[in-house]
């Protein structure tokens, strides 16, 4: 079954919610567009010349092997256009935000750079991104799919192209699963509430010599992961969006409280480490492959492609396997969901967007940044990345690509990932990107540092709750938030 068909529900969802966006088809049999690094066609398509040019594109390890082939993309790009070249300049996860706002407030940002697509707002707020939907080709857009097309829209514009969409899940040990006799497969199909989550991660834990060995639930909530676990969580609680409908600001709800009453549960139960609030990414990942926790989050696609890797090592006695690590088969798996809510998923669209410096570009350095932001969006480039990291291909070009790529994704997962897209929260493009800005200055200043407060239980949870309504109705007004 091609991709297409197995986003289908997902793109009705968002359509339904967003509207009619610009065309794209509707099918997987049209040929791939002329300027696609897949065209079968033999001529290149600046064959008639044009004037040299440069786009800069600051660049993190979006897969495993993504860096590694930065040399092969600028070469690659340069003989589909002989007169551009593509200068890529790489960053670590860790330093990638701040190295794009040191060049955003510096006025010389890159032309592209690789972000999640809710960080549009941040930066149209600074009139630093740009909206690029009078440069890209009808051939470029058709060969999107629509759903994560929409992510990358605000305000009628469109300021990049997608690269994949995911969703943000968790992963479990298959082996400790069972062990705690978690039905894992019809978790994966049907899902679970909170209450069945918190037995479920007690069931996991391993106390030796009384010291726990192993926990049943271990989130990465320090660096740059330290805005992901509540995001995720309160999608789950009947807030898929921090807006509603109306615009009014939605964390001020009681729903929000609830489900910062269960951050400080679950730890309280022992199921998860009263240390927490240090456990960045690289630890969380450290704590997973050496057995210290039964179910670990966020978990991405690529998780299993990464655990896959550390078998081979273990197996083949490589010394470059992570230290004490024991084979694992990752498992994915979704997130709670709070009370009588239903479950929704947190869709993460991360792609290419475009940035302008304080001088307004020239039509044609914005058409050949349209032109660059496609070529790592979709194509050859696009399918050897996404299948590097397990992700779901979401344009024609990059289908065609990977045809003849081999896969070794657990078919369970696949499915799992595809019920879980069923249950995406819809991209919300009608949110103004002031408020947009507003709600990410919320998250920054007062949400992330409360929630390490929190999770070091230095605060209640109706101590953040009253913070973080303090500070919503501060930045939104009385009227803009949502009262219970």
């Amino acid at each position: 079954m091609k991709r297409k068909t197995r986003f289908a529900a997902t793109a009705l969802a968002l359509m339904l919610s967003v509207g009619s966006l610009t065309a794209c088809s509707s099918g997987n049999n049209k040929p791939a567009p002329s300027n696609s690094p897949n065209s079968n066609s033999t001529s290149s398509p600046t064959d008639a010349g044009g004037a040299k040019d440069t786009i800069t594109a600051l660049l993190p390890p979006v897969s495993p092997n993504y860096q590694k082939n930065f040399k092969q993309m600028e070469e690659d790009f340069n003989k589909l256009y002989p007169n551009l070249t593509l200068k890529i300049e790489p960053a670590s996860w860790e330093d990638m935000t701040q190295k794009l706002d040191t060049q955003v407030n510096a006025g010389s940002p890159p032309d592209l750079a690789f972000i999640n697509s809710e960080g549009i707002s941040k930066y149209a707020q600074m009139d630093m991104v740009m909206d690029i939907s009078d440069a890209v080709t009808p051939e470029m857009v058709a060969d999107f799919d629509e759903a994560p097309l929409s992510y990358m829209k605000k305000d009628g514009g469109l300021f990049g192209l997608p690269a994949y969409m995911e969703v943000h899940a968790i992963g479990g040990n298959k082996q400790f699963l069972e062990e705690a006799g978690i039905d894992w497969k019809k978790v994966q199909q049907e899902g679970w509430t909170y209450d069945q989550f918190r037995e479920a991660i007690k069931k996991g834990v391993v106390q030796e010599n009384g010291a726990t060995s192993r926990y049943g639930f271990v989130f990465a909530t320090s660096g740059v992961a330290a805005r992901d676990y509540l995001g995720i969580l309160v999608k789950n609680a009947g807030l898929p969006s921090p807006f509603t409908m109306d615009h009014k600001y939605t964390y001020t709800s009681k729903n929000f409280l609830e489900v910062l009453k269960a951050v400080r549960q679950m730890i309280d139960d022992g199921s998860m480490p009263k240390e927490l609030s240090s456990v960045d990414a690289g630890k969380r990942w450290n704590m997973f492959l050496t057995g210290q926790t039964m179910i670990t989050g966020k978990g991405l696609a690529v998780f299993e492609n990464s655990a896959n890797a550390n078998n081979k090592k273990i197996d083949a006695n490589d010394g470059s396997a992570v230290a004490n690590s024991v084979k694992v088969e990752y498992i994915v798996l979704p997130l709670p969901s709070f009370g009588e809510h239903k479950p929704v998923s947190h869709a993460v669209v991360d792609g290419y967007v475009a940035f302008r410096g304080k001088k307004a570009p020239t039509d044609e350095h914005k058409a050949n940044v349209a032109k660059a932001a496609y070529f790592l969006a979709s194509g050859q480039t696009s399918a050897t990345t996404n299948s590097d990291l397990f992700a779901a291909f979401i344009t024609d070009s990059a289908r065609k690509a990977a045809e003849s790529m081999e896969s070794t994704r657990n078919p369970d997962n696949i499915a799992a990932v595809d019920k879980m897209l069923e249950n995406a929260a819809p991209a919300r493009p009608d949110i103004p990107t002031d408020l947009g800005a507003k709600a990410i200055k919320v998250e920054t200043e007062v949400i992330i540092p409360k929630l390490q407060a929190l999770l070091a239980n230095e605060i209640t949870p109706e101590q953040m709750h009253e913070a973080v309504t303090k500070a919503a109705i501060e930045a939104f007004g009385a009227d803009g938030v949502v009262k219970e």
